[in-house]
C-alpha cells in the first residue's frame, strides 16, 4: 500500500481555512491502474460516507474497482484524519490537504468542484459551498466590505 497526497495550491484574497466540508464532499479523480497502466476517461469520485468491504476480510476503503484491462482488484482510501485546511498564509504554495492510501491504484488528476467552505481572513464570515471547478471563486465580504477569492487553483500529488 501506498499513500499520496493531494497537494492544493491557489492564491487567496481575504479569505482563510479553505476546505472541503462534510464527509460526503466527492474527491474527483482520475486513477491510473499500478499493473496495466489503464487510466480511465472518466472521472471517478470517493467520500469519506463510502466504506467498502476489500476482499478476504483486509478491512474496508472508500472505493474498491476491477480494472477494466487486467482484471485486478483495486482500492483507495481517503484517510480522513489527514484533511487540512488551506490557510492565508499557505496562499500560493503547495500543501498537502488530505491522503489517500491506496493499492493497486495510482491518484493522476484532481478536478475541484463543489462543497469547500472558506471564511474571511478578517471577519470570520463564513462562505459555504465554494465550487472550485472553474479554479476560481469570488465573492463579498459585507462585514468588512472587501472583495474576497480564491484564484488559480491548481494541484500535484506527492508520495507520502
Amino acid at each position: 500500500m501506498v499513500k499520496f497526497g493531494l497537494q492544493f495550491k491557489a492564491t487567496l484574497e481575504n479569505v482563510t481555512n479553505v476546505k472541503p466540508e462534510g464527509d460526503d464532499f466527492r474527491w474527483f479523480l482520475k486513477l491510473k491502474c499500478g499493473n496495466c497502466g489503464e487510466i480511465p476517461d472518466k472521472w471517478q469520485y470517493i467520500t469519506l460516507a463510502e466504506s467498502v468491504p476489500l476482499k478476504g476480510g483486509r478491512g474496508s476503503a472508500s472505493m474498491v474497482q476491477k480494472c477494466k484491462l487486467c482484471a485486478r482488484e483495486n482500492s483507495i482510501d481517503i484517510l480522513g484524519d489527514t484533511i487540512t485546511p488551506y490557510n492565508a498564509d499557505d496562499s500560493e504554495k503547495f500543501k498537502t490537504m488530505v491522503q489517500f492510501e491506496c493499492r493497486g491504484l495510482e491518484p493522476i488528476d484532481f478536478q475541484p468542484q463543489a462543497g469547500f467552505v472558506a471564511q474571511g481572513a478578517e471577519s470570520s464570515t463564513q462562505f459555504p459551498d465554494i465550487n472550485l471547478q472553474e479554479k476560481d471563486w469570488t465573492d463579498y465580504d459585507e462585514k468588512v466590505r472587501e472583495s474576497v477569492g480564491i484564484y488559480e487553483v491548481t494541484h500535484q500529488f506527492i508520495k507520502c
